[in-house]
């Protein structure tokens, strides 16, 4: 079950990552989407959709590697 509702975690942002990469795929086609006024305004979403997306997987993964011990040295929290 707790593996469930992990890949559940990283589908909603992996999902809005993908449709970021669309808005951007758009924007370079001249494809504009009709809820949004400018294709400028378009790629900007796009790529913050993507950057947030990503991060929130880097850092997941980051996270679940930390408590395995399984990442290298210099990702290694330091005890205080």
């Amino acid at each position: 079950m707790a593996r469930m509702i992990a890949l559940i975690i990283l589908l909603i942002p992996g999902v809005i990552a993908a449709y970021g990469i669309k808005l951007m795929r758009d924007m370079f086609f001249g494809l504009q989407v009709s809820w949004l006024p400018s294709l400028s305004l378009q790629f900007f979403l796009g790529l913050i959709m993507f950057l947030a997306g990503l991060s929130f997987i880097g850092g997941f993964l980051l996270h679940r590697d930390r408590k395995k011990n399984k990442v290298q040295q210099r990702f290694v929290k330091k005890k205080q």
